[in-house]
């Protein structure tokens, strides 16, 4: 049996979220024409208001719908869809084919529509269609089967009825299509928490790797730069003391060795500083500011004393060959001074000239050997505290290394315990709304038999009302596409 819609309207399915309006709605595809027919109708249907689809407010609904299509070609499928926007909330509507003064095969047209719609939906099989030329190149416009089909239309008294089976009809549609019986956008609710859950755990491996990585990025960098700065530091002191043995003396000898031990100590003391420097530097780029990396002691290399011990042979072959040296200078001498200072005195003068240049001779070969001696020591001694200060470097920057990785995983703990707290809220939330959703849509579900039988009762009594305008209700529901 049919339900009357007095008791559809009783019911907890709610109200058609509409306002009716007393217009005539004039829409189509673009290009079909309606700017035109909207005028000619605002000319010759004073007594009603003529409106076109940008003139109506969200929620409003009119009360007759002109559906006005071009005679060029029959209706797409985009032009059907269109239409059904159109009347959604309207059961009313009439269609028009324009510029007929245009197009010969009009007719054809129309008929082609006409079929086209009523196999569509039942409701549009039995609505007016009219030929219009609103816009002529020639002659007035010829809107007059349009205006009297729109005045039989508004005298019909099943109108306001008709409209208003028809939004009911449109708003059971909705509930039961609805994919949240509550309408509280819930799905989107529940995917955007999802969305934010998985950024949220994404986002956490991503700064984990991220950390990882430049960890080890620093730390390397670090390595490279600090064993740089020790390579170079070395080669620049070795150079300076080489250039200073080169320039020493014999009596200098023992103040450049405490000079060179000085200089090493030093050395030492500048490479640690730089390394403590970069290594507090990575600390602050990773974000760690107080954070003690333990330094093992500085080792002091044992700088042995310089080999400068006595060479007997060495020595010998120098006296012997000063000593030639000297007695040629001295035999030279004495020939040219035979004539000039005859005597033992001019002999004993080049004597002591030989001695001298012999003693001369000894004493500058023994100082460049010590000098030799002294550069060979410099480069061994520096590169021994080359080699002990990288070892010193490899060994803080690992030792940076590992409490630099001892409180990141400290501060990677707090993070992931943040974290979690989060994803539980966000799992809180999302649990919720999931329950909410499967209570609504058990509601839903209760309510879908009453949803149906009340489509089948508007359908049936829409079907009778544009069938023979009666406001008799149908004995029997039927059950027709609409």
């Amino acid at each position: 049996m049919s339900i009357p819609i007095a008791e559809i309207e009783t019911t907890n399915l709610g109200e058609p979220a509409i306002r009716r309006r007393d217009v005539v709605l004039v829409t189509g595809p673009p290009l079909a024409g309606t700017t035109g027919v909207v005028a000619a109708l605002r000319g010759r249907l004073t007594e009603r208001t003529v409106v076109e689809a940008a003139d109506l407010r969200p929620g409003e609904a009119p009360a007759v719908v002109v559906f006005v299509v071009s005679a060029t070609a029959p209706l797409t499928e985009s032009d059907c869809a269109l239409l059904d926007a159109a009347t959604a909330w309207t059961d009313v509507v009439v269609g028009a084919v324009s510029k007929t003064d245009a197009h010969r095969t009009w007719r054809a047209v129309l008929q082609a529509d006409r079929a086209a719609l009523a196999g569509r939906a039942a409701r549009y099989a039995g609505m007016p269609w009219v030929g219009v030329a609103a816009a002529p190149d020639i002659g007035a416009p010829d809107v007059d089967r349009l205006v009297d089909v729109l005045r039989a239309v508004f005298a019909e008294p099943a109108l306001e009825r008709r409209n208003r089976l028809r939004a009911w009809h449109s708003h059971l549609l909705g509930l039961r299509c609805r994919p949240e019986p509550d309408g509280s956008g819930r799905t989107e609710r529940l995917a955007e928490l999802s969305e934010r859950r998985a950024a949220l755990l994404s986002r956490r491996q991503l700064d984990k790797a991220s950390q990882t990585i430049t960890l080890r990025a620093q730390t390397q960098q670090a390595r490279l730069q600090l064993s740089s700065v020790t390579r170079t530091r070395c080669t620049a002191v070795r150079v300076e003391l080489q250039r200073d043995a080169a320039a020493t003396t014999r009596r200098l000898r023992a103040e450049f060795v405490g000079t060179v031990r000085d200089r090493l100590t030093a050395l030492a003391d500048e490479v640690d500083g730089a390394v403590t420097a970069r290594l507090a530097a990575a600390a602050a780029d990773l974000g760690l500011r107080a954070v003690d990396v333990p330094a093992p002691p500085m080792p002091r290399a044992a700088v042995p004393a310089p080999a400068l011990r006595s060479r007997r042979l060495e020595t010998r072959l120098t006296a012997l060959l000063g000593a030639g040296f000297g007695l040629g200078v001295a035999l030279t001498l004495s020939r040219m001074l035979a004539e000039l200072a005859p005597g033992p005195i001019a002999a004993v003068g080049c004597a002591a000239v030989g001695v001298a240049l012999t003693l001369w001779v000894v004493g500058a070969r023994g100082l460049l050997q010590d000098r030799a001696v002294l550069e060979r020591w410099v480069t061994d001694v520096v590169t021994a505290l080359r080699g002990t200060l990288e070892e010193r470097v490899a060994a803080r920057v690992l030792a940076a290394e590992s409490a630099f990785g001892g409180a990141l995983a400290e501060r990677d703990v707090t993070a992931a315990a943040g974290v979690r707290d989060q994803v539980a809220a966000l799992d809180r939330e999302i649990g919720d709304h999931r329950m909410a959703q499967a209570r609504a849509v058990a509601v839903g579900d209760r309510r879908l038999p009453a949803i149906g039988r009340a489509l089948v009762a508007i359908g049936a009594e829409l079907g009778r009302l544009r069938a023979d305008g009666s406001l008799k209700p149908a004995d029997e529901p039927v059950e027709a596409p609409i």
